[in-house]
């Protein structure tokens, strides 16, 4: 199983929902910052995701242009459904922000003003 699949909570919705400001502000005291912590996060899982589905689906490609070899491929259609069916890494990156399974630090360097 992959590494994403087993982090994935059960908790984690796969859709979007309404979520409370206050709560996320919170947890840096700066919403903009919390939001920002989130949106790195995001990007980290979807290039964690994208990286292992290329390399599951690498297995199965063929390097023929000839439209006639082409032909389906059940493992492979079940490999891509199942990655379609895992929630946004958006959704992830929220939920693990509200676990507190981020870790996220502030750049307290103040030498660039200077």
């Amino acid at each position: 199983m992959s590494k994403i699949r087993k982090q994935i909570s059960p908790n984690t919705p796969t859709s979007a929902e309404t979520r409370d400001l206050f709560t996320i502000k919170q947890k840096t005291g700066n919403l903009y910052e919390s939001i920002s912590v989130m949106t790195r996060r995001a990007s980290q899982i979807n290039i964690s995701i994208k990286e292992e589905l290329h390399s599951k689906l690498e297995e199965f490609a063929t390097h023929t242009d000839s439209l006639e070899e082409i032909h389906e491929n059940k493992e492979q259609i079940e490999i891509s459904k199942a990655y379609e069916k895992m929630p946004n890494p958006s959704l992830l990156a929220i939920q693990e922000f509200l676990e507190d399974k981020i870790y996220y630090r502030k750049n307290t360097n103040n030498d660039l003003f200077k």
